[in-house]
């Protein structure tokens, strides 16, 4: 029996992997303790994914663990060891606004339970491909010192650039910036993740998303903001947009284009890599320009207003250069542009 075990199993992109690894024939387990309606409140709960994936999946199981817990995790690891093939590690506090209220608990989770988590897969089953998401706060507010150009609806790296025609790669310094709390527990488990590939040679990788959503996407005002943004078009709710005149700039990657990137990585793994993953120049948006194309496609009209004050570390700008990953994996091509994207999210909303 192969094993997949997933955390955080029942959110955007872990429910996502587990729909794809369940139809690959692999025995599903789900870790996920629905701590985002502890974070987003009852609204952003996930205990109706984790209701959908039990009824519709030929072989799925969850555990309601929390991932800080590791003598229950430990558990779950010593029951199953070698038959687990891949862990795909989602659980985690996603939001670095909401990291400043509680610190310890965003880097008990986000550090010390990615920390549980490779420990016991190094333990029971350190063959496994360790997938973990990372994010592009890994590199604090370095990208606003990125030479900025202002567009009517978007700001634009200015064109002699080297990021300019791919986005941002991998080379850019994670030291000397403002990170946000979430930031800093975040790079913490991405670089755990890389040691535990290079010191203990295991099959681990960090993929560091820029804005990842889909239709399953739980969006709060702080967070996930064009699900978030959806919802209020849809829902008639005023929408505020915190600083940068609206015209900041990020790419989007659709959940289901990332588990395809986890499934290359799983069939040929490599030891202790990090990746920038996200929409890249496929796929990438303004605020406003999300806005506008949300009005269009929806016939809503969204009632917003711009705040001057920025959130603290705040891109102005950031689209992934996937280039490193597409070349150690060729195969791998994006189903989804923006207008794909934003349209599916807006249908899902609908119905």
């Amino acid at each position: 029996m192969n094993i997949a075990l997933i955390t955080g199993s029942s959110g955007l992109i872990g429910s996502e992997a587990c729909k794809f690894w369940d139809k690959k024939g692999f025995s599903v387990i789900g870790i996920d303790n629905d701590m985002r309606s502890y974070f987003f409140g009852a609204d952003a709960s996930t205990l109706n994914m984790e209701s959908k994936l039990k009824s519709s999946l030929n072989n799925f199981t969850s555990h309601s663990i929390d991932i800080r817990d590791y003598d229950k995790l430990k558990l779950l690891f010593s029951k199953f060891k070698t038959q687990i093939k891949v862990i795909i590690h989602t659980a985690a506090q996603p939001s670095h606004d909401w990291a400043a209220k509680e610190p310890f608990t965003d880097f008990s989770i986000n550090a010390t339970g990615t920390l549980n988590m490779l420990e016991l897969t190094r333990k029971y089953c350190p063959e496994a491909a360790f997938i973990f998401t990372s994010t592009n706060k890994v590199y604090g507010d370095t990208p606003n010192s990125l030479p900025m150009t202002e567009l009517e609806h978007r700001w634009e790296i200015s064109e002699d650039h080297p990021f300019h025609e791919h986005g941002i790669d991998e080379s850019m310094s994670v030291d000397q910036s403002k990170h946000s709390l979430f930031g800093a527990s975040k790079l913490s488990a991405d670089i755990l993740v890389q040691e535990y590939g290079r010191y203990f040679g295991m099959n681990t990788v960090a993929f560091r998303g820029g804005c990842l959503t889909g239709p399953s996407h739980k969006g709060a005002e702080l967070h996930g903001f064009l699900s978030y943004l959806i919802r209020c078009a849809m829902e008639g709710k005023h929408y505020t947009i915190f600083g940068y005149k609206g015209k900041q700039v990020r790419d989007n990657i659709h959940s289901s284009d990332l588990i395809k990137a986890f499934w290359h990585y799983y069939q040929n793994p490599r030891k202790g890599e990090v990746y920038n993953i996200g929409g890249s120049r496929n796929s990438n948006i303004s605020i406003l320009e999300a806005i506008q194309k949300i009005e269009e496609f929806s016939g809503k009209k969204i009632q917003y207003t711009v705040s001057d004050e920025a959130r603290s570390g705040d891109h102005i700008w950031y689209i992934s250069d996937i280039r490193k990953f597409k070349d150690h994996y060729p195969e791998f091509e994006y189903d989804y542009d923006m207008d794909r994207i934003l349209k599916e999210m807006l249908n899902a909303v609908s119905e």
